[in-house]
């Protein structure tokens, strides 16, 4: 017993030969080699330093060799794919399966969503699509242009300009990664759009070097180079040079940032702008846990400014934050405020109001969906008329909060058909299944369930629906199509966009089971897979 575990061996993965049992091994046998080993490797039972280092070694591996082999799903998962199948995330929230063919098909599974979330990390694809829209007529209004016109009384809106924009990255080598991105341009019904190809290459740990190459319908081709290097571990710049071809000629253009952490939440940038729109800026930036703050200068040709803005962070779990920022200079003064709100696991949602001289009143909206931004600047007026403020700032709150109370809250709260008006049924159908020792569901939950460590912070959300799951029950079977559950009789999306399980705890011939099912996974049973074996 003792070759089994020389230092050579530390390293091994074969557990079966670590407890020195035959892959056959019972729980009994496996229980009674764990034991004897832990009394022969215990750290506690060696004195010399060296020795004890070793022993906690063996120890906590042969702890290790136990925890799977001792689990029948994990131990199923060890031997069919070995030590790297137990590795695969998402084992831990998948129902407690136990033949190798359910085993199999499940791995198979987790790996084709860890290749997927593995290729969209290594794409990183980035989307924006904003759409403006043009609704002075709401406020600026002159009457006696509708006086004799049919229908002159409903304020006209219009899109006045949208941009769309999508970028892809390539990783080609650990050193060298494609950009691939292009984007689509139109104002009031004149437009165009670009591409652009771009080759980084990290030239040490330092930093790296860009070369992009563009073309557009309204640019002209584009020929740049961009460096960044890290002078210190506080200290770093960024370079960049182009070249613009037109029918006006050549112009070129170079762009210097230089940047220092000035304390652990404070940065200081100063940037130098040369080309078409020379300028030279400097600004601090400050963000905390709570709060973000941004003051910057601007000298240059034609913009020259001083803008300061501050964002206060919520330490709630929707990370609700409100913001406010002044800017001023040669083209007039602008103001805005605003806030955003996490509406779902993956999504953003926020609304600015911008008041202007001369520019106008704005309510701009913007959604943040994963990386897609889309962005919605809705112009209200050229002038200030406190009445476009008042509805701009107020309008987009009561519409939320109406939303929250009068839809979403309500929905969350009802059940599509009354779990009450089941409850007869639901006894009679119990009834029927206890005299023949069939299938009663004992608890029912559907929604999110957080069982990954790195999102202890976040909070489960479910809903019982035990009696209207047992409400499909029919001669011992429970039969669900592959179909989202939330459009059951008696279920409800208990958290809209984020994604949702249903876990099942049921009774079947006097045998507990449980299955965890995904949204739109289709499901039967019993399943004698389900079965909660007594000595697990």
């Amino acid at each position: 017993m003792a070759s089994a575990l020389d230092d050579d061996e530390i390293g091994n993965d074969d557990y079966y030969s670590l407890l020195n049992v035959r892959r056959e091994a019972t729980q009994e046998e496996l229980k009674a080699a764990y034991r004897r080993l832990c009394m022969l490797y215990h750290p506690d039972k060696h004195r010399d330093p060296e020795l004890k280092r070793q022993a906690e070694q063996l120890f906590n591996l042969v702890h290790e060799a136990y925890e799977v082999l001792s689990d029948p799903q994990a131990r199923a998962i060890y031997d069919i794919y070995g030590k790297r199948g137990l590795d695969v995330e998402g084992w831990e929230v998948v129902e407690r399966k136990r033949t190798p063919a359910e085993i199999r098909e499940e791995y198979e599974r987790l790996q084709r969503e860890r290749e997927e979330r593995r290729l969209q990390q290594r794409t990183n694809p980035k989307g924006t699509i904003s759409v403006g829209i043009d609704a002075t007529d709401l406020f600026d209004r002159y009457e006696e242009d509708y006086e004799d016109m049919v229908g002159g009384g409903v304020p006209h809106m219009e899109i006045n300009k949208m941009h769309i924009s999508q970028s892809i990255e390539a990783p080609l080598t650990r050193r060298d990664t494609a950009i691939l991105s292009g984007s689509l341009s139109t104002h009031n019904g004149n437009g165009g759009g670009t591409i652009n190809f771009a080759l980084r290459r990290v030239t040490s740990a330092k930093g790296w070097g860009e070369v992009e190459l563009g073309a557009g319908d309204t640019h002209g081709p584009l020929f740049g180079m961009k460096i960044f290097r890290n002078l210190t571990p506080r200290f770093f710049v960024t370079a960049q040079c182009g070249l613009q071809f037109s029918s006006r000629g050549v112009r070129p253009g170079v762009t210097t940032v230089l940047a220092r952490h000035l304390d652990k939440n404070t940065m200081g940038y100063l940037q130098w702008r040369w080309g078409v729109q020379s300028s030279m800026n400097t600004s601090i930036v400050r963000d905390t846990k709570s709060s973000h703050f941004t003051f910057a200068v601007q000298l240059g040709i034609p913009h020259t400014f001083m803008m300061m803005s501050y964002q206060y962070k919520f330490q709630d779990e929707d990370q609700t934050k409100i913001k406010g920022s002044v800017k001023s200079g040669f083209f007039g003064t602008v103001v805005e405020y605003g806030a955003e709100r996490k509406i779902s696991r993956h999504s953003v949602l926020g609304a600015t109001v911008s008041v202007g001289v001369p520019q106008g009143i704005s309510l701009k909206i913007k959604l943040n969906r994963a990386s897609q931004t889309y962005f919605f600047p809705i112009h209200l007026t050229d002038q200030l008329l406190p009445s476009a403020v008042f509805y701009a700032t107020v309008g987009p709150l009561v519409f939320y909060l109406a939303m929250q109370q009068l839809i979403i809250r309500p929905y969350m709260r009802y059940n599509p058909l009354d779990v009450l008006l089941m409850q007869e049924s639901v006894r009679r159908i119990i009834e029927a299944e206890e005299s023949r020792m069939g299938l009663i569901i004992l608890n029912a939950w559907y929604g999110k369930f957080v069982t990954d460590n790195s999102r202890k912070h976040e909070r489960a959300k479910v809903i019982d629906v035990t009696v209207p799951l047992q409400c499909l029950v029919k001669d011992s079977k429970l039969i669900l199509t592959e179909a989202t559950k939330s459009g059951l009789p008696g279920f409800y999306d208990p958290c809209v966009g984020e994604e949702k399980s249903l876990k099942v705890l049921y009774q079947f011939r006097g045998v507990m089971h449980q299955v965890l099912s995904g949204d739109t996974e289709p499901l039967r049973i019993p399943k004698q897979s389900h079965r909660i074996d007594a000595d697990t």
